[in-house]
């Protein structure tokens, strides 16, 4: 994500879940981007769940046959790149497989937001064997965790990317700074719900100074 407006609104972070537009006039209140806002706009479910990096998954034969039909190692998360390869060979597959392949994509995609050829963590991916596990888990929670630990500290003189969700963040500063997401964040009519779905977006770079 290059788009240096998002982190000069914040750029000194206090910690790791908590941003503050800070300003000369004490009448203005601070803009936070906490897990609250995260869930508020993105409408993911940001639950509370121990070992949240860390479920537990058994390794099943059809845990292992799913592996094999993705090209990738039983002790390997897939990437982007090996899922992409994958949804052009899955037509034959099962109706459960293809949903499982679905969820990986957007995983991988969304909720880690690493780059095309970087795996996604194997304790995680494999949730997908167990669909109703899957779908109710809190993956709201984990993507704030991967964008805010990819956040915090990052060198914003140059060019950089972000990890994770970035698009929340983004829409984020749209939501606090309304001028700019009108002028830049081309936003749809009847405001849809979550805000994440509020704004088209723009291609192409921009800089903000």
């Amino acid at each position: 994500m290059r788009d240096k407006m998002t982190v000069d609104i914040f750029q000194e972070l206090p910690d790791a879940h908590e941003f503050e537009n800070r300003d000369n006039d004490a009448n203005l209140e601070p803009v936070r981007f906490s897990l609250l806002e995260f869930e508020n706009l993105t409408g993911l479910n940001c639950e509370y769940i121990e070992d949240l990096e860390r479920p537990h998954c058994v390794v099943t034969k059809e845990l292992t046959s799913f592996w094999e039909m993705l090209g990738v190692h039983v002790e390997a998360g897939p990437s982007t790149r090996e899922i992409i390869a994958a949804f052009e060979r899955c037509e034959g597959w099962s109706r459960d497989d293809r949903k499982r392949l679905a969820y990986l994509a957007i995983f991988t995609g969304y909720i880690e937001g690493r780059k095309y050829s970087t795996p996604t963590r194997i304790s995680l991916a494999r949730l997908v064997m167990e669909l109703n596990r899957f779908e109710n888990y809190p993956c709201g929670r984990v993507a704030f965790k991967v964008l805010m630990d990819s956040v915090k500290g990052k060198d914003i003189s140059g060019c950089y990317t972000i990890n994770g969700f970035a698009q929340a963040l983004q829409v984020w500063v749209y939501t606090a700074l309304l001028e700019l997401g009108a002028n830049y964040g081309n936003p749809l009519p009847n405001n849809p719900s979550p805000p994440i779905l509020a704004y088209k977006g723009r291609k192409g770079c921009r800089q903000f100074k």
